[in-house]
């Protein structure tokens, strides 16, 4: 080797702490930048996977009056399309008459195929294949006979279950969608043979394009292109339900025709009878039944032509259960590596900065040496770079490979409990070459700096030591009283920590981001995980929420929950939904809540401002997103078309869904009508799930109800997305850790190779080894006080950004850090500073005290 590379070699040999501790910073810096990076799109690109193998449908259509294949026809007008057809209804039943999305199987079907878990698919008439969820958490097996209720309607009740499956129409197992049957919750799916459903026709029409399954379904260029998609099949449907409606009415008249001709036949008769005999009592009778059998046969013409009138309602993938929280959840995990990676890495590159820089200026007198013996400064530079270039590569690399690899297999892996994904982690290749350039800044950008900054100056004075810094008078000397009750040891001790204000400064920047970090993590988990305890506690004080199926028919459901034990109280309500406008912005799905009883209905729903006789109070979203305050004009426009122009009089807290509140009497300014009550907040004891199915079945069938919603529900759904964060929190607090650990040892040990002469004086005139130690680490101690509770502050601020920016269109996070957040933080810092004390202790010990002091 030549001597320039032998010395290299030499000094990594000589130093493996601080090389190593160089590659373990950037490594760890790389490996969450690029892990977290790499989630969101994993998870994606996961679900994409998934639900491409099987063909998941991209729209789906419901018809008032079913599908024929002349539909299928239609829809394959649109460019791309492909269209199938399928039986399905929601039944009841089951051990506990649980709510059954229950379809047709078709073996030949191309689109929204199953994926078999056990057992095999229907093959005869009395077989059934069931949601994996119904064997997972209700307790279904192979072999098992399965009954539906009667109302089911089915050619038999009874199947033996032969298969468990999974499909794309349902990602998550934590939920199914809503029915207008049973409790309104849909328990599982079930497949049967399609000829067992008593339908006349299909009942859903599922598409699929081409041209968007290269796209991500969770981007906005998927959004686009589907809602274009959507336009263009309800152009196409718009002709065809006219020409639905002609054929279906054509052929109930058909149908009706031959009870009209014995009608007319009759009433001929009756007429000619009439002239031959004269009027009587009998002929007046039979008359009067036959016009009163007209009557009927006219009042069911017109009910069968009303329910032959068509409408379609379309569906994209957003409407399918879950499909939607599973993309918000990746949205989040992005958001948070937009943010918490891009902290942790700049913190990281800083200490490598200064480690790098440190270790040339340590370098002097080999400059030196080098550049008298007639070495270039190119050859110099290079011994230099080229270890800066080697640290930071390797570091680098292994982390990203790592990070790439790891993070998001461990997250997909948490997903399988609830969500059957096929695992697909793209390679980020875009963010590696960023970690990599910003290692590479941090490590040889240093290098480059400080080697030009010392092979400027001549041969002889690098090879003299630098000249100290002279000491000035600290504050605390100043302090006189305080100053001279201090011992000589802690007088130096303040002294270097002021002297030395770069090392100072790095010390505090490192403990507090890794508190910053540590806290941020714990925050995280504690701000999702109590989204729903902060709703369901500080601003809703209600149970469950029931939806009438017609307004200001309330009573029905008021005997029903009198009957039931569980019952506490009820407020009415009027619930319309809407978009709100203003500065040219809009936000759609805003529920619109008029009380009937305002002081009644403080009782349940907290707001920051009473209800005025005018205007509107609206949920902060509303106001962050709309870019408005008190005193702004909004337009809101419901769903049935009425628009209003309103004045914001209060903006209030909310966190889950997006909420607006009126008064009755604001209401009927607004839109000239008296608000009607169409809802019930209810108040109920603590249930058992059993029984809040009973009484949303109750409720359903003789309570007047479309629906019930329970606010455990959302508390469940709250507590599975905060799960789904947990690996990603996890990992974020131990790395954090890691990173804060490897920091302060790499700054210490700076500290005492820039001190040694300093130390071994110390030594030489008599002081003990503990005196020694603490000599150097009570300004460790000091330092990481300070930058704890700097780290406090950093921390709150960290998680408040990122909890800003992972808001969703329905979920505004409240930021909460609990106790035992501050409590592990602080503690793993004090840990870290008596592990590096003892580590400086033992290397205190045994320092050549000779060698050190002879050493210039």
């Amino acid at each position: 080797m030549k001597p320039m590379t032998k010395n290299m070699w030499r000094e990594i040999a000589a130093n493996k702490g601080r090389f190593i501790a160089i590659i373990m910073i950037i490594l760890l810096g790389t490996l969450i930048f690029v892990g977290v990076k790499a989630t969101g799109p994993s998870l994606n690109d996961s679900m994409a996977t998934t639900v491409k193998a099987k063909h998941l449908s991209d729209v789906q259509l419901f018809s008032t009056t079913g599908f024929t294949r002349k539909d299928v026809q239609t829809a394959e007008q649109v460019s791309g399309a492909q269209a199938e057809i399928s039986k399905f209804k929601d039944v009841t039943g089951g051990k506990d008459e649980d709510v059954v999305a229950l379809y047709g199987y078709q073996s030949g079907a191309k689109q929204n195929q199953l994926k078999l878990r056990s057992g095999h698919l229907p093959q005869s008439a009395n077989q059934i294949v069931l949601d994996e969820r119904a064997k997972r958490d209700f307790g279904y097996h192979l072999g098992d006979t399965y009954r539906f209720n009667r109302q089911a309607n089915l050619k038999q009740r009874s199947y033996q279950i032969v298969g468990f499956a999974d499909s794309p129409r349902y990602i998550d197992y934590t939920t199914r969608g809503a029915a207008n049957v049973g409790d309104g919750t849909v328990a599982y799916f079930a497949y049967i043979k399609p000829q067992q459903l008593k339908l006349s026709t299909a009942t859903v029409l599922t598409v699929r394009f081409k041209s968007l399954q290269g796209l991500n379904a969770f981007s906005d260029d998927y959004q686009t292109a589907v809602n274009k998609k959507v336009n263009e099949l309800k152009t196409a449907f718009k002709p065809r339900a006219k020409q639905r409606d002609r054929q279906l009415s054509a052929d109930v008249k058909r149908s009706f025709a031959p009870q009209q001709q014995k009608l007319t036949r009759a009433s001929q008769q009756l007429a000619q009878l009439k002239q031959a005999t004269g009027d009587s009592a009998a002929l007046r009778q039979q008359q009067a039944t036959l016009r009163e059998n007209q009557a009927k046969l006219d009042t069911a013409l017109k009910q069968a032509n009303t329910r032959t009138q068509t409408t379609y309602t379309c569906q994209t993938r957003e409407d399918l259960p879950g499909f939607t929280s599973f993309g918000d959840t990746s949205d989040r995990i992005a958001t948070i590596a937009n943010i918490f990676p891009v902290f942790f890495f700049l913190i990281a590159a800083l200490i490598t900065f200064t480690t790098i820089t440190r270790m040339v200026e340590e370098a002097r007198r080999q400059i030196g040496t080098f550049k008298a013996l007639g070495y270039t400064k190119w050859v110099i530079a290079r011994n230099y770079l080229t270890y800066a270039l080697m640290a930071g590569l390797i570091g680098a690399l292994l982390g990203s490979v790592i990070g790439n690899a790891t993070l998001p297999r461990l997250v997909i892996s948490m997903y399988h409990m609830s969500i059957p994904l096929t695992t697909s982690i793209p390679v980020m290749w875009t963010v590696i070459a960023l970690a990599v350039a910003f290692s590479l800044l941090a490590t040889v950008g240093a290098a480059i700096i400080v080697v030009r900054r010392e092979l400027a100056e001549k041969p002889a004075d690098l090879m003299l030591p630098r000249a100290p810094k002279s000491a000035k008078r600290i504050l605390m000397e100043r302090i006189t009283p305080l100053w001279r009750r201090m011992s000589f040891t802690q007088k130096v001790s303040y002294r270097n920590l002021f002297r030395y204000k770069s090392r100072m400064w790095m010390t505090i920047i490192g403990i507090a981001g890794g508190t910053a970090l540590i806290l941020t993590g714990f925050g995280l988990n504690d701000s999702i995980g109590s989204t729903a305890s902060q709703q369901y506690g500080q601003i809703f004080h209600y149970s469950a929420t029931v939806s009438l199926a017609h307004n200001d028919q309330s009573k029905k459901a008021m005997t029903i929950l009198n009957q039931s034990s569980a019952y506490k109280g009820a407020t009415k309500v009027n619930m319309t939904t809407g978009k709100v406008k203003a500065n040219a912005k809009q936000i759609s799905d805003v529920n619109l809540v008029t009380p009937n009883n305002q002081q009644q209905f403080k009782k349940y729903v907290t707001l920051s401002h009473s209800l005025n006789t005018k205007g509107l109070v609206i949920s902060k979203k509303i106001a962050s997103q709309l870019d408005i305050k008190t005193g702004d004009k909004v337009s809101f426009t419901t769903t049935t078309g009425q628009k209003a122009a309103l004045k914001v009089t209060a903006v209030t807290p909310n966190y889950m869904g997006v909420f607006a509140y009126m008064s009755p009497t604001a209401y009927h300014q607004a839109f000239n009508v008296e608000p009607v009550v169409n809802t019930l907040l209810l108040k109920l004891n603590g249930q058992s799930d059993q029984q809040q199915k009973q009484l949303a079945r109750q409720l359903l069938k003789r309570g007047g109800a479309l629906g019930t919603s329970f606010a455990s529900d959302q508390e469940a759904t709250i507590k599975t997305m905060s799960s789904s964060m947990n690996v990603i929190v996890l990992l974020m607090i131990l790395l954090s850790g890691v990173l804060s650990f490897v920091v302060l040892y790499n700054l210490t040990n700076i500290n005492i190779s820039e001190r040694i002469r300093e130390l071994s004086t110390v030594k030489v005139l008599g002081f003990f080894d503990n005196e020694v130690t603490m000599y150097v680490s009570r300004e460790n101690i000091l330092l990481t006080v300070f930058g704890i509770v700097l780290g406090y502050g950093a921390g709150w601020g960290l998680l408040s950004f990122i909890l800003n920016q992972a808001t969703t269109a329905q979920v505004v996070f409240p930021v909460i850090i609990r106790w035992p957040g501050f409590v592990v933080a602080t503690l793993l810092m004090v840990a870290f500073t008596l592990i590096v004390m003892w580590v400086t202790h033992q290397k205190l010990k045994h320092v050549d005290m000779v060698e050190a002091l002879k050493e210039n």
